[in-house]
């Protein structure tokens, strides 16, 4: 209340003095074209006005005090690590990244070598970042086949694709396959689902999770 009080006193006096200062002016026939007294007078006078409203409002804003909390509902939170150590099932983050980048190389192999058997050219991309993995040349026509590949051991459930992966497929319905591609050790068949998904993502979402079952329900190999 004292800074608001200060700061808004301090522009008052600034416009009072200012309209009589230009008021002295039009008197002896300086007539300021861009500001008169009548303007500078009604800038003290809305300055005077919101100082009032800001003091009340403040004093209201001190009368304020919470409530007492009301408790309904809790929840106990356990870090799956934790629960995994205890049953002994930990696994170690490095295994795992390295199992996954495993699966990743040995899928984006199986359907680089499908893509061959079917006559298509293809080249592996997913280090550019384009929202697929293969960039696949369909020869004598000029036409690219865009494969998003997803590799998953055997018994897996889920795939998770990006937001940015979904709008590719969006954006070139008629040429996005996505790949779904289940290891077991160095065994590997791709399974193509062509237009997998029907709509972008909400605000906010930067990847989707999907049932491989679900998805493969509408799957078949694209040729």
């Amino acid at each position: 209340m004292v800074a608001v009080k200060d700061r808004l006193t301090k522009e008052i006096a600034y416009w009072d003095h200012r309209a009589e200062q230009l008021k002295e002016q039009e008197f002896a026939g300086k007539v300021n074209a861009r500001l008169n007294s009548g303007l500078a007078r009604q800038r003290a006078d809305e300055l005077t006005s919101r100082l009032q409203r800001r003091m009340a409002e403040l004093e209201q804003e001190r009368k304020l005090s919470p409530l007492p909390p009301v408790v309904i509902g809790g929840a106990m939170v356990i870090p799956r690590g934790l629960l995994a150590r205890l049953k002994g099932t930990e696994t170690q983050p490095e295994a795992f990244a390295q199992n996954t980048a495993r699966v990743e190389a040995v899928a984006i192999a199986a359907v680089m070598q499908a893509e061959q058997q079917l006559g298509f050219v293809p080249r592996d991309v997913g280090l550019e970042k384009r929202g697929y993995d293969i960039e696949s040349i369909v020869p004598g026509t000029g036409r690219l086949r865009f494969i998003e590949v997803k590799g998953r051991v055997r018994g897996a459930t889920t795939i998770t694709v990006t937001k940015n992966e979904i709008l590719s497929c969006l954006n070139k319905p008629d040429d996005f396959i996505l790949a779904i591609v289940e290891v077991d050790g160095e065994d590997a068949v791709p399974k193509y689902v062509r237009c997998p998904f029907h709509r972008e993502p909400d605000f906010g979402v930067t990847s989707v999770n999907y049932e491989i079952r679900k998805l493969l329900e509408t799957g078949q190999f694209v040729e």
